[in-house]
């Protein structure tokens, strides 16, 4: 049962990744047009780079669901190299292209969106599974879902404010994302941790 519930909290992790890149992809290339001709064969350089980068993520995430908890440990290692390799030509992306107050925000937004939707679909199917125990350790789950459902709430509220505020520089949006990402990964892994204490404790019983 431990590698189930790995298993959902590491579907949940890439899918949270791939979902940021696809949105971060979508907003750059719907804004390639707009870049100044001097920065366009770069920036498309860059893009093509960024969804091939994607491309292998998704790929390995696949390769790596099949295999066992050991694996997935080692792969999560890898995919996380990745992901940093597809923040760093983001950040490129942007330096080619310019100070862009206004695609700087549109990406924001885009990424912001994607995150909030993998918060609300990863507290989704842990109440789904939730929903499958009948245990004493059920009570740790609902405490786990229900403190991610809060630090989900509070993730966007803080997300929404500096999407409001218009003007930041990339480095401090992609700061913000991080620090949403850093605390969806943690409410991930504690409420994977505690569906498992759960199905282990119905096994028990």
């Amino acid at each position: 049962m431990a590698a189930e519930s790995s298993m959902h909290a590491y579907l949940n992790w890439t899918k949270q990744r791939l979902d940021e890149m696809d949105a971060t992809l979508a907003s750059l290339e719907a804004k390639a047009s707009e870049v100044q001709a001097e920065s366009k064969v770069k920036a498309n350089q860059l893009i093509a780079e960024m969804k091939k980068q994607r491309d292998e993520f998704q790929a390995k995430a696949k390769v790596q669901a099949q295999a066992g908890e050991a694996a997935l440990q080692a792969s999560k290692a890898q995919l996380e190299t990745q992901w940093h390799g597809f923040e760093t030509q983001v950040a490129a992306y942007f330096d080619a292209v310019g100070k862009q107050a206004e695609q700087h925000q549109a990406t924001f937004r885009d990424a912001v969106a994607a995150q909030v939707k993998a918060w609300h679909a990863a507290a989704d199917a842990f109440a789904s599974e939730a929903g499958k125990i009948a245990s004493a350790k059920r009570a740790d789950l609902d405490d786990a879902l229900k403190q991610m459902k809060a630090d989900a709430s509070t993730a966007e509220a803080r997300l929404q404010k500096l999407k409001q505020a218009g003007s930041e520089t990339w480095s401090s949006l992609s700061a913000a994302l991080a620090q949403s990402r850093k605390a969806f990964d943690q409410a991930n892994q504690k409420a994977g941790d505690a569906l498992n204490g759960a199905k282990e404790g119905k096994s028990a019983a």
